[in-house]
């Protein structure tokens, strides 16, 4: 993982900028044996459905979605009234959320947030769960961005697996530029067993269509407001123009 706070080298990948503006694919993450795994733009830069608006309606105070990439669920708790914030890494998608009527700022995970300790809820959907290729480090942060008791919710992978690679983003499959950067994918058993071990409580698990779901609670009691404080800082767009 690049340095806390900083972009990693995808962030300014031509496809996926190109892909998150236009709202179209194909967009793949190639991994080094030459597998592809398609990424479903269309999906994520078309207006929520009927299975992400369950999910939402679960959400409790104000929300953090990392990973928001083009903003469909930022746009739509925010339509609901909702006190919400994605955060990502690219400058298209942060450009994307906000002309879709979200906030939305560009930002690492990793990184200095606003909030912290505070959030009702923050989610990792359409396989965010993968970011930085180590789900336990990410659960760990996760922990800090929440209040005591926060919802944690989680897309899993469809399939049971456990697994961490180093991948691409590619649009076609046949591109060589770009740096690799760690990813991961994992199923809801496995998932499950590390949560587990860091002492997060199961408040949740489903299946909407292909989709899996998991929701977790914080695992231990903190001192902070059991509210999330809603974000300080306003949208903000790196002065460096998206690819």
């Amino acid at each position: 993982m690049s340095a806390a706070g900083a972009p990693p080298a995808w962030a300014a990948s031509d496809p996926y900028a190109a892909a998150v503006l236009s709202g179209r694919g194909p967009l793949f993450l190639r991994h080094a044996d030459g597998r592809l795994l398609p990424l479903e733009v269309e999906r994520w830069c078309a207006d929520a459905d009927a299975v992400d608006r369950a999910v939402l309606a679960r959400c409790e105070g104000a929300v953090l979605d990392v990973g928001c990439g083009p903003g469909r669920l930022v746009a739509e708790l925010a339509a609901q009234g909702r006190t919400v914030l994605g955060v990502d890494v690219s400058g298209a998608a942060v450009t994307r959320t906000i002309t879709v009527g979200g906030q939305a700022l560009r930002r690492s995970v990793f990184g200095p947030l606003p909030g912290e300790g505070r959030w009702g809820t923050v989610l990792l959907m359409d396989g965010n769960v993968g970011i930085g290729g180590d789900p336990a480090a990410l659960l760990h942060r996760m922990g800090q961005l929440l209040c005591s008791g926060g919802l944690l919710m989680i897309e899993t992978d469809p399939a049971d697996l456990d697994e961490r690679a180093e991948v691409r983003v590619v649009r076609h499959g046949r591109e060589t530029d770009g740096e690799p950067f760690p990813w991961a994918r994992i199923g809801t058993p496995a998932l499950l067993r590390i949560a587990d071990r860091a002492g997060w409580r199961t408040a949740a698990q489903w299946t909407a269509g292909e989709r899996r779901f998991v929701a977790l609670r914080t695992p231990s009691p903190r001192s902070t407001s059991s509210s999330a404080e809603p974000p300080k800082s306003t949208a903000v767009i790196s002065s460096q123009r998206p690819r």
